[in-house]
């Protein structure tokens, strides 16, 4: 179950100062070397011209459909980078006919039976770490010889001790954990980029 805050506060303001202040707190305690090791990574794969499949539910899916653009058009400009990124939240066709003919619980791991090979990988995005579709889907993804990063928060879940790279947000707000996980995705991003830019010029750096 993903966790609301349970006070009551006095009045809008109050709140936001104190949800900001959670965000600043979680935000020191993150791994940085994990994300550089995610983002050299990342690097490595679509250098050789791999695929990274991505996936997750409700605020988590639109978190990976935004990896997508980021990525794809993102680090790639002005860059050699040809980031052949894949997310399984997007096509809410298959997902719909997955759902309806099999189960829920399959709507990712499924399309990576069809579409993931060896080399690839396979990024998760959950706040809990525990739903059963993300499980599965790093699981098909074990199986299928990708290597697997996740993002999760609260005590990390099951995808936490599964994954080989795993990348977790101490929070037990999921706004907070999926604010982190959003910054996490720009950072990756706009340090991908910076770190392959053709030519350095200052005017065309972006922060």
């Amino acid at each position: 179950m993903k966790k609301f805050p349970q006070k009551i506060f006095k009045n809008t303001e109050t709140f936001a100062k104190e949800y900001l202040e959670e965000v600043s707190r979680v935000s020191k305690k993150l791994d940085l070397k994990k994300i550089s090791k995610i983002c050299i990574y990342l690097e490595k794969l679509y250098a050789k011209k791999k695929n990274i499949f991505i996936c997750g539910n409700g605020g988590s899916a639109s978190i990976s459909n935004h990896f997508v653009c980021d990525h794809q058009k993102g680090s790639s400009m002005e860059t050699k980078l040809m980031p052949g990124i894949i997310s399984l939240s997007s096509n809410i066709e298959i997902i719909t006919a997955i759902s309806n003919d099999i189960s829920y619980d399959h709507i990712f791991s499924y399309q990576l039976e069809r579409l993931a090979k060896p080399g690839d990988g396979l990024i998760t995005i959950s706040s809990s770490g525990n739903s059963k579709n993300i499980i599965l889907a790093i699981e098909c993804a074990k199986n299928k010889k990708l290597t697997t990063i996740s993002l999760n928060g609260f005590n990390g879940g099951k995808a936490n001790k599964i994954s080989q790279i795993s990348l977790n947000v101490p929070s037990r707000n999921y706004g907070v954990v999926e604010d982190i996980h959003q910054s996490i995705m720009h950072i990756l991003s706009q340090s991908l980029r910076m770190r392959n830019l053709k030519k350095i010029n200052i005017e065309k750096i972006y922060f």
